[in-house]
């Protein structure tokens, strides 16, 4: 456990001085074509199909990473296979990485899309919020907070192995512990508390477990059973019951973290819950 927190500190000292974003992957695929447009001072990556017919849905993409890390090559992988199954427009945001930024300089960015892209088009029945591990925080943070300002809500939300509470005090998290082979929950809270920053500790946007869930609207959550953050996925969906809002929980046995993305379990689990996920976004509810 020292020898995993000494390294997670280096990690963190080495974010501080380096200026991590996302880059173009290093082999542009043929099914798709991809735009690097600026936005305040931020990439946004705007990917459509190439060689299937485009569909009207928009895909808000917020990639994981526990705040701290880019895209990964795994990420430009499943884009584009989520292109080549759906037809979806993707729009990956470049967001702002702890430790250098926190929360509030992710907000700074994230919400000012949200509002261009719900001029731009029909959010309520064409865009889909989603996002995997941080990602998936990140995207009910921003529907909560945009749901508190009285925007409309998307289509949708797909929220994939999500992180729901930077400071992991559930106590169904020890009861999983020694079958997450990829989540360190000490290291995790460090990197939580850095993208907390000095105020942020308890703030919804930080842990959107506890933000207001009463305007949210089709919500499902993928995660598996060998995840440190599954416990706070049911949390989160038995608050949603109490507030008469319906979260749609898949679970998957023996899956890990985002096993969808990683594809690092086993084959069958992988396939059913990728299935699962294209079943979602292509259902026009």
């Amino acid at each position: 456990m020292l020898v995993i927190l000494v390294l997670a500190l280096a990690v963190i000292t080495y974010f501080m001085i380096v200026d991590i974003e996302t880059k173009e992957p290093n082999n542009i695929s043929n099914f798709y074509e991809l735009k690097v447009e600026s936005y305040i001072g931020r990439k946004v990556f705007v990917v459509t199909p190439k060689n299937r017919e485009k569909t009207d849905k928009v895909i808000l993409y917020f990639h994981g990473g526990a705040y701290m890390a880019e895209a990964t090559k795994q990420h430009w992988e499943f884009i584009e296979k989520l292109i080549d199954d759906t037809g979806a427009t993707i729009i990956l945001p470049d967001y702002p990485l702890t430790p250098k930024y926190n929360y509030k300089d992710a907000f700074n960015m994230v919400v000012p899309l949200y509002k261009e892209i719900d001029e731009r088009i029909d959010i309520e029945n064409r865009l889909i919020v989603m996002g995997d591990s941080a990602g998936g925080g990140l995207s009910l943070a921003l529907l909560e907070k945009v749901s508190e300002e009285n925007l409309k809500m998307p289509q949708k939300a797909i929220l994939i192995s999500p992180w729901l509470d930077v400071r992991l005090n559930n106590p169904d998290i020890a009861k999983i512990e020694n079958k997450d082979k990829k989540l360190n929950k000490e290291a995790l809270k460090l990197a939580g508390i850095a993208y907390a920053g000095e105020d942020g500790i308890d703030s919804y946007l930080v842990n959107p477990i506890d933000g207001d869930l009463s305007k949210l609207r089709n919500i499902t959550i993928l995660v598996g059973t060998n995840d440190i953050l599954n416990p706070d996925a049911h949390k989160l969906q038995e608050k949603a019951k109490n507030m008469n809002v319906e979260i749609d929980l898949k679970e998957y046995e023996n899956a890990s973290h985002i096993w969808l993305i990683d594809k690092d379990s086993n084959k069958e689990v992988t396939k059913k819950g990728y299935e699962d996920l294209i079943a979602i976004i292509n259902y026009n509810k």
